[in-house]
């Protein structure tokens, strides 16, 4: 089957491994697959890269005031509408898979019109609490309620984000809860001379407790760290490793450096994504200290999948992945003291952390790698177009 990936994303860090996730599942599955991205964009190069002149004209978008920026937004029909057209002479897809975009509708309204199959995959939303506040949310959401029930299919990332959807909107169009997923043999622990990392690291003879992911307030990593500083003397032989970077690190950093924590606290910033797994592979398990209430982060499966198991919060988009004492431990949401407590016990609990790490991994090898997400994406698709 052709079928024709749409995103106006940069399709960098997270968003990048999501689209390559499902693009090469697709392929391998048989099918054919174009990917159309925002100018500029190449998420499909895993290299970092400015993207040149285009790349730059992205950033500067991203920057604009609230209003403008959603303006800029509208106005991307229009390029969209240009680039579908042209797109289609050459060759009319049987599907198009559009990673869903706030004020975007062409892709839908175009695909109707010419009796396209068209499945939105729900990342983002006018119903949820954004980093960028929208100024013109009403219109958001009459465009998102019109998306969401003219399309093909849906593909939410949460049942608690399918929920509030249809709560707000009414009769959408048929969907499946999608989490995010994981290339298994990227992140694969016997890939890794784990010993031989942890000496290099300065980690040899710890426990490492860790968490890969940005440095930003909704996370936790400051509030975290601040909890347990003063009290890593109960866990001797525990080390922290947390990789990445974002507003809070230096804040971090700081109070590590100020407290004398610096043989403790390792923080090595941020690295490439093809680098992330060997620093899984240092660690005996991990914490994720907050998440938000519609999200799924790929951390969770990247962690799961190299069999190390994570503490985390129970929201429910979280609870959905991990069940609690069997491929993770959860803690009451917002709750940083029961967090502290329950990575300070695990660290005298090496056998515990080997067998719930050993289920998590299980877990991902059967049900959250890229290929199921694929699979499940095709279920939405009328079976003529399949063929």
């Amino acid at each position: 089957m052709n079928i024709l990936y749409h995103h106006r994303t940069r399709g960098r860090h997270v968003e990048g491994v999501h689209i390559r996730g499902i693009v090469h599942a697709l392929r391998e599955l048989g099918h054919r697959v174009d990917v159309m991205s925002f100018p500029g964009a190449d998420p499909e190069n895993e290299t970092e890269s400015t993207g040149g002149g285009k790349g730059r004209l992205a950033g500067v978008v991203t920057r604009l005031p609230g209003i403008v920026f959603e303006l800029f937004e509208l106005l991307y029909n229009l390029v969209t509408l240009a680039r579908m057209t042209r797109a289609w002479r050459r060759a009319t897809p049987a599907l198009i898979y559009e990673r869903y975009s706030l004020f975007l509708f062409a892709t839908v309204w175009l695909a109707r019109r010419r009796g396209i199959p068209i499945v939105l995959e729900i990342n983002d939303s006018a119903l949820v609490d954004r980093v960028r506040p929208l100024t013109m949310k009403g219109l958001a959401k009459r465009i998102e309620g019109w998306c969401l029930r003219q399309a093909t299919g849906l593909v939410f990332i949460s049942t608690w984000f399918r929920d509030r959807a249809v709560e707000a909107y009414g009769d959408i169009a048929p969907s499946v809860i999608s989490p995010n997923a994981v290339d298994l043999p990227r992140f694969d622990p016997s890939r890794f001379d784990r010993d031989g990392l942890r000496r290099e690291r300065g980690l040899e003879g710890r426990t490492v407790c860790g968490h890969i992911g940005a440095f930003a307030h909704w996370h936790g990593m400051d509030a975290f760290v601040e909890a347990i500083a003063n009290r890593l003397a109960e866990a001797p032989d525990l080390a922290l490793v947390f990789v990445g970077d974002g507003k809070t690190l230096p804040a971090v950093r700081e109070l590590v450096a100020g407290r004398g924590l610096a043989d403790r606290v390792l923080l090595p910033g941020r690295v490439p994504h093809d680098e992330v797994a060997s620093w899984i592979a240092c660690m005996d398990y991990a914490v994720l200290p907050n998440s938000n209430h519609y999200g799924s982060p790929m951390k969770l499966f990247e962690f799961m999948g190299m069999g190390v198991a994570v503490v985390a919060p129970d929201y429910a988009p979280v609870a959905e992945v991990i069940a609690d004492g069997r491929t993770g431990w959860l803690f009451p949401r917002g709750d940083a003291g029961a967090c502290v407590e329950r990575v300070l016990a695990l660290a005298a609990h090496a056998e515990e952390r080997r067998r719930i790490g050993a289920a998590a991994r299980d877990y991902i090898a059967s049900e959250r790698q890229w290929r199921n997400n694929a699979e499940q994406l095709l279920t939405l698709v009328p079976h003529g177009a399949t063929a």
